[in-house]
C-alpha cells in the first residue's frame, strides 16, 4: 500500500465517510491514532480490491492487549496450536478440539482459541454454558441441527457486495427455515450465554418471508437461466411467462387450424431456435399451399412457410422470452438491494449460531475427553492435578501418565531434570495448553486446575535455524531467551527448554545459571526450566523460589524405562544402561 494511505487525517476522514459518522470518538479510538491509520489503509485495500460499497462494514472495536493472553508467533508454533511442527492440522489443539457443525462455527472457535481473553466474566460465562449442555446432555441434537446449516456470514458479504447467486440465497432461506428448530432446542437452557444466543437468533422472520415470497425453491445456479423468481411474485413477470408457455398449446391449435383449412395432411407447425417458427409441408403436397404462405426454407423432402399470423406469434413470444429474463434480473437485483436492509440482522444469526455451535463443541468434547472445568482465582497460583497434554493422549495408543503441578509465589520455578525422552518437554506443554484451554473458556484435561492471574506464554523450545536472517541455532536460542527476559511478568508463564545449547558446556551453563536467576529474582515468572546441566539443581538452595523436579525413570533388565512421572526433588543416583555392547552414563 501507498505510504499515504496510512497517514492519520486521511485514513480517519475515510473511516467516518465509511460508518457516516461525525468523528470516531464513539468507537473509543481517538487515543490509538496508529491504529486508526492502520484500519483506514486496510478499508482502502478492501474497496481497491472489490471495487463496490462495503455496506457490511459498518464499525470498529478497539483490542486492548491486557484483555487477552498474549502470545508470540514463536511460543504459538511451539505449542502447537493450528498446526503441528510437521505442518498437519489433526496433531494440533484445533485438530483435536474443531469438532463443530458449521464453517461459523469453525471460524468462531479459531478466534476464541486464537484470542484467549482474560475477563472471568466472559469465561465464567462459557463455563456455565458448557456444564448446562452437559447436563442436560442434548448437544448432539443441537450438532444435528447445526450441521444442515449454510455460511451466513460468507452469503452475508455476498449480499453486501451485491454478488450474491440465486444458490446463495436459496442456501440463506434454508438456514432461516432451521432458526425455529434450533430455538426450539435451546429453549430448556437457562445459561446466559445461550440465552444471549437464542435473542441473536429472533427477528430472522422478515428476512425469511422476503426470500419465501420472492425464491423458487430450487432456482438455478445463474440469474440468466431463468426460473429464479418465483411465480405470484410479479403480476408482469407472470404475463410475460405465460405468453412463452402458452405457445406450444398455441401451435397445436394453430395445426390444427391450418390443416383443416388446407386439406394438407402432411402440414405440421415446429419450431427451432434457428429458423423460429415455421409450417412445415412436404414437398409432394407443397403446390397446395396457400397463396399467403411465404416460403422461409427448403429441404430435400419439405418446404417451410411463415404466415402473417405465425410471424406476429413468433415475435410476440421471442420477445416475451426477453422482456421475461430482462424482467427477472431487474426484480433479482431489487431483492439483493432490498436485503442490504437485512445484513444487521444476518450478522446476528450468524453470531449466535456460531456461538451455539462452539458451546456444543465445548461440551462434546469435555464430554468425549473426560475434561474438567478450571476454576479462577485471585491470588497468585497454577494448580494442575494430574493433568494431561490434549493432543498426545489422543495420537499415541499407550495410556497417557497424568502429572501433578503446583506454583505460587514461594514456588515460582521448577526446574526440570530427567533423561531425554523422559517427557519433559511434554510435561511443560501441557501446562501451557491447560492454561491456554482455561483462559479459552473450553474444559481442560485434568482431574481439577485452579489458575491465578495469567497475562502471557512465553516459550523457549526447540533447535533451529533461521538462516535467511542470518542467525544461527545459538542465535535465535538467545533472541527468543532476550525476548523472555526482556517482556515475561509476574503473571506470565514462561516454558525453557534446554538453554545454553550450541556453545560450550561452561558457557552454556552459565547462560542458563543467569537466566534461570533473572527470571527468579527480576520476572518472578511462572517458570518451568527444563535442563541437562545439573549444577542447576543448586539453585534452589540460594533462591526460595525455585524447587527441583524430575522425571523418573528406573533400570530394569540393563535396560532404562521411562516413567514419564514427575517426582519432587532431583534423581541423584547414576544409572548404568548397556548399548550395542558399550556403556553409556545417565546422569539422572
Amino acid at each position: 500500500m501507498p505510504t499515504w494511505h496510512f497517514e492519520y487525517q486521511s485514513a480517519a476522514t475515510a473511516l467516518c465517510k465509511q460508518f457516516s459518522t461525525k468523528d470516531l470518538s464513539g468507537y473509543g479510538c481517538q487515543e490509538h491514532p496508529l491504529a486508526i491509520a492502520a484500519a483506514g489503509a486496510v478499508l482502502q485495500f478492501v474497496k481497491d480490491t472489490q471495487k463496490s460499497a462495503l455496506p457490511h462494514i459498518d464499525g470498529l472495536k478497539v483490542h486492548h492487549k491486557d484483555d487477552y493472553l498474549l502470545i508470540d508467533t514463536v511460543s504459538r508454533n511451539n505449542l502447537e496450536i493450528e498446526k503441528s511442527t510437521h505442518g498437519k492440522t489433526q496433531h494440533s489443539l484445533i485438530g483435536v478440539l474443531d469438532k463443530t457443525a458449521c464453517a461459523m462455527g469453525a471460524r468462531c472457535l479459531r478466534t476464541w482459541l486464537n484470542q484467549p481473553t482474560r475477563a472471568q466474566t466472559t469465561l465464567l460465562k462459557r463455563h456455565a454454558a458448557i456444564a448446562e449442555l452437559i447436563h442436560v446432555n442434548d448437544y448432539t441434537v443441537l450438532h444435528d441441527l447445526l450441521s444442515d446449516i449454510n455460511d451466513i456470514e460468507r452469503i452475508r458479504s455476498r449480499i453486501a457486495l451485491q454478488t450474491a447467486q440465486p444458490r446463495d440465497l436459496d442456501a440463506l432461506r434454508r438456514t432461516l427455515e432451521l432458526i425455529p428448530c434450533i430455538q426450539q432446542a435451546l429453549t430448556k437452557y437457562n445459561s446466559e450465554l445461550l440465552c444471549n444466543s437464542l435473542d441473536l437468533l429472533n427477528g430472522h422472520e422478515q428476512l425469511a418471508s422476503i426470500l419465501t415470497n420472492a425464491l423458487n425453491k430450487e432456482p438455478p445456479a445463474l440469474i440468466r437461466d431463468g426460473g429464479v423468481i418465483k411465480s405470484g411474485h410479479d403480476e408482469e413477470l407472470d404475463q410475460l411467462r405465460n405468453l412463452s408457455s402458452n405457445a406450444n398449446q398455441f401451435l397445436v391449435n394453430l395445426e390444427q387450424q391450418e390443416k383443416a383449412a388446407t386439406k394438407i395432411s402432411s402440414l405440421k407447425v415446429a419450431y427451432n431456435r434457428i429458423h423460429g417458427y415455421y409450417i412445415e409441408i412436404s414437398r409432394n403436397q407443397a403446390n397446395q399451399a396457400p397463396e399467403h404462405y411465404t416460403r422461409r426454407q427448403t429441404l430435400k423432402n419439405t418446404e417451410r412457410y411463415i404466415t402473417p399470423e405465425l410471424k406476429k406469434f413468433e415475435d410476440e413470444v421471442l420477445n416475451a422470452k426477453e422482456r421475461a429474463l430482462k424482467r427477472e434480473k431487474f426484480l433479482y437485483e431489487q431483492l439483493l438491494l432490498s436485503l442490504l436492509n437485512e445484513l444487521n440482522t444476518m450478522q446476528r444469526c450468524s453470531r449466535g449460531l456460531a456461538q451455539i455451535d462452539v458451546l456444543a463443541t465445548f461440551a462434546e468434547r469435555a464430554k468425549s475427553l473426560n475434561y474438567v472445568q478450571p476454576t479462577f482465582t485471585d491470588k497468585t497460583c497454577i494448580k494442575i492435578k494430574q493433568g494431561r497434554h490434549p493432543v498426545i493422549e489422543q495420537v499415541q495408543h499407550e495410556p497417557f501418565t497424568a502429572n501433578d503441578v503446583s506454583l505460587d509465589e514461594q514456588r515460582k520455578m521448577l526446574l526440570i531434570t530427567g533423561p531425554n525422552m523422559g517427557g519433559k518437554s511434554t510435561y511443560m506443554r501441557q501446562i501451557a495448553l491447560i492454561a491456554w484451554l482455561a483462559y479459552t473458556g473450553c474444559y481442560v484435561p485434568a482431574e481439577a486446575a485452579k489458575l491465578g492471574p495469567i497475562d502471557a506464554i512465553y516459550t523457549r523450545i526447540g533447535a533451529s535455524d533461521d538462516l535467511s536472517t542470518g542467525r544461527s541455532t545459538f542465535m535465535v536460542e538467545m533472541t527468543e531467551a532476550a525476548n523472555i527476559l526482556n517482556n515475561a511478568s509476574d503473571k506470565s508463564l514462561v516454558l525453557m527448554d534446554e538453554v545454553g545449547r550450541g556453545t560450550s558446556t561452561y558457557d552454556g551453563l552459565s547462560l542458563a545459571w543467569s537466566c534461570a536467576e533473572h527470571l527468579s529474582m527480576v520476572n518472578q515468572s511462572f517458570t518451568l526450566f527444563a535442563t541437562h546441566y545439573f549444577e542447576l539443581t543448586q539453585l534452589p538452595e540460594s533462591f526460595r523460589n525455585i524447587h527441583n523436579v524430575h522425571i523418573d525413570a528406573i533400570e530394569h533388565n540393563d535396560r532404562v524405562i521411562f516413567l514419564h512421572a514427575v517426582k519432587e526433588g532431583q534423581q541423584i543416583k547414576v544409572m548404568v544402561c548397556k548399548l550395542h555392547n558399550s556403556q553409556a552414563f545417565l546422569n539422572l
